[in-house]
């Protein structure tokens, strides 16, 4: 009778614990499972990059204060002072807190990597002009991005993380639930052992 008890109990959170793994990752999965194949598959699938090229000018109170900086400092990768940063975001809907940023005597060069494509921005010291240049590579590029954690911040990346946790949940109790079910089903080790020995085969016969 303990031993119904004990099979009962460890059914009971197993499959909870199953379920609730199951929910949280199954959106990373659907979107994983998909992006892994147009991965696997780029050169099936062409894309054009559209590039999009924007110009303005820094007020000269906001240039005057790069100039001040830079002849103070003269530090090479200072981010950009917060009226700059702000002006920017404003006027061409740039972003450029906490990104790489290179000084020079003649501009300023921010590098703006982003997923499903690229960007980047200039500021000349001596006249105030600014060239925004935004590479866009399309909506699957963004996604294959997303799968491979390129240039898409912290905020993803933590995501990432807690999908894996949950993907590991998902799986390790999957295995132990064929465990206490396997008396009844006498091929589930046979697939379990398929499922680990084909992709063993496959990375030892042809991956070199």
């Amino acid at each position: 009778m303990s031993q119904q008890k004990s099979r009962a109990f460890w059914l009971k959170h197993l499959h909870q614990w199953h379920w609730v793994s199951a929910a949280m990752c199954l959106a990373g999965m659907v979107l994983f499972s998909i992006t892994g194949f147009t991965l696997n598959h780029a050169s099936w699938i062409g894309a054009k990059p559209e590039v999009t090229t924007r110009n303005a000018e820094l007020p000269a109170p906001l240039l005057a204060q790069l100039r001040e900086r830079w002849e103070r400092d003269g530090n090479e990768n200072a981010a950009l002072p917060a009226p700059v940063a702000e002006w920017l975001d404003s006027t061409l809907s740039v972003r450029v807190e906490a990104r790489e940023t290179e000084w020079s005597d003649e501009e300023i060069y921010v590098s703006l990597p982003r997923p499903g494509g690229d960007a980047w921005l200039t500021v000349n010291l001596q006249d105030g002009a600014v060239t925004h240049e935004l590479t866009d590579r399309g909506w699957l590029s963004y996604f294959n991005d997303l799968h491979k954690g390129r240039n898409t911040g912290s905020a993803w990346s933590l995501f990432i993380d807690v999908f894996a946790f949950a993907a590991l949940v998902f799986a390790v109790t999957g295995l132990l639930l064929l465990k206490m079910h396997a008396g009844n089903r006498p091929g589930t080790w046979p697939m379990v052992g398929l499922g680990l020995v084909l992709p063993l085969l496959l990375a030892i016969l042809f991956i070199h």
